[in-house]
């Protein structure tokens, strides 16, 4: 990785932890510590500590127990969380269900592309008085699923590098029609979480990359029994440890000093903002500076 010292990078490695996830093995000097945000309080207090020298910064997404429903998740807090503590790379883990025959219950998916189908959900840190377009063509990270794949082929977990994550609003398990027509559009697969986290990340320019960690065949497979929480929950232990160990690989990698993301994830809104600075509410301005500061001050 370049270490370009006009532009060196001291990465701090943020972790989502999906569905039975709550914690990171190995961390030194370990905190829990309240992050405010001006959009409110992230799921639970952030976990700060060191693995291998390297700056880590935990949060589990729906709260430390699970009391946390998909669509109650404060967004952009968590993600305004993370850029406040200093992160510029984020793990995402999330449990999915498989829409695909070779995609089985332990197997990991590092997903590239996303269908975003929920719809109770504030997707923007930008509003009426300060308007901007990111792009989310590429919604995750090259560089950190390079990463990734790296480390998955080291452990011996079996995993397919790319892959369409169909992001459903839940907290129901799809229809049976519903999970036929996500395949028929070449999804691989399902899950309740991942947008609009992805986007806020992209908004936020930090780097984002998902884990998919499949627990079940959704309700389409004529040879597996529809899904259910008992079944998830059983596969989701076992895919828990499997993570904690990529994770921990992961992150003294990713915590090399390295130049500007190759990506161009922390260049995300240098041509995005679209209101004139003439036009642009105040009262907004001082809730992205946490955000945009990097590019409101231009």
């Amino acid at each position: 990785m370049s270490t370009n010292t006009a532009h060196a990078v001291h990465p701090v490695i943020g972790i989502i932890g999906g569905s039975g996830l709550y914690d990171i093995a190995g961390l030194e000097n370990k905190e829990w510590r309240t992050v405010v945000t001006p959009w409110g309080a992230p799921s639970d207090k952030l976990l700060f500590g060191i693995l291998d020298g390297i700056r880590c910064v935990f949060l589990p997404r729906h709260g430390r127990g699970h009391p946390l429903p998909p669509s109650r998740l404060n967004y952009r807090a968590n993600i305004a969380a993370m850029k406040i503590a200093g992160v510029t790379d984020i793990i995402s883990l999330s449990a999915v269900g498989s829409l695909r025959e070779d995609l089985p219950p332990g197997h990991f998916v590092i997903v590239d592309q996303f269908i975003d189908r929920t719809f109770a959900r504030e997707k923007s840190f930008f509003d009426t008085g300060c308007v901007a377009h990111v792009s989310v063509a590429d919604p995750v990270c090259s560089r950190i699923g390079d990463v990734a794949e790296a480390k998955l082929k080291e452990l011996g977990i079996t995993y397919t590098r790319g892959g369409t994550y169909l992001v459903m609003e839940g907290p129901q398990f799809s229809t049976r029609a519903e999970s036929e027509l996500y395949r028929s559009w070449n999804c691989s697969v399902i899950g309740m979480t991942n947008m609009p986290e992805a986007k806020l990340a992209r908004e936020a320019e930090l780097s984002y990359a998902t884990i998919a960690m499949v627990t079940d065949y959704d309700c389409w497979h004529a040879g597996h029994d529809s899904v259910t929480v008992d079944a998830v929950v059983r596969v989701m232990h076992a895919n828990a440890d499997r993570a904690r160990s990529l994770v921990k690989a992961m992150i003294p990698e990713l915590g090399k000093t390295r130049g500007l993301c190759p990506a161009g994830c922390d260049r995300a809104l240098e041509h995005a903002l679209i209101t004139a600075p003439a036009k642009r509410d105040p009262a907004l301005l001082s809730r992205l500076e946490v955000i945009a500061g990097r590019v409101l001050s231009v």
